[in-house]
């Protein structure tokens, strides 16, 4: 079976009536986890974009407590757990600033963590290629948006 395209799909849902797209709703998020969760967003947190990115924040911080630190095999799997979960969140919002909110805390939160990510090459690199990522995001924010997050991100240089 091929999937229809974006277009096709608005079209029908256009000719559905409210009870039907609803019945749709509910049997798509049985489905998968990701559509129940974007769903959650979408119908209770999207309204409050802090309270969202404090949430994300403070699962952040219970991953980063978690990381197995025995050897540098299980941190390295861990952080990239953990910047995974980070992108879907940040694809539930799409929006730019909170993407850059929530990269620019990973990053506080990865070189702050001990034992020290300068020891170990590929986290280094992820590290680094995290910090042009967020470079590239800010150039797209208002100016006043882009000092602030400019600041910060020369923090972590």
């Amino acid at each position: 079976m091929k999937a229809a395209t974006i277009a096709q799909l608005k079209k029908e849902l256009q000719h559905q009536n409210a009870d039907e797209i609803l019945q749709l709703c509910l049997r798509l998020a049985r489905f998968k986890l990701e559509n129940k969760e974007l769903l959650t967003y979408l119908l209770f947190e999207a309204d409050n974009e802090a309270a969202y990115i404090q949430t994300i924040k403070a699962e952040v911080d219970g991953m980063f407590s978690e990381i197995n630190a025995s050897s540098f095999f299980y941190i390295k799997k861990s952080i990239r757990k953990i910047l995974r979960a980070l992108k879907k969140y940040i694809r539930y919002s799409g929006n730019k600033e909170t993407e850059v909110e929530l990269l620019l805390y990973f990053c506080q939160k990865l070189k702050a963590f001990r034992p020290s990510i300068h020891k170990n090459t590929p986290l280094l690199n992820l590290y680094g290629r995290q910090l042009t990522f967020i470079e590239k995001k800010i150039e797209s924010l208002h100016e006043d948006l882009q000092y602030d997050y400019g600041l910060m991100l020369d923090e972590l240089k």
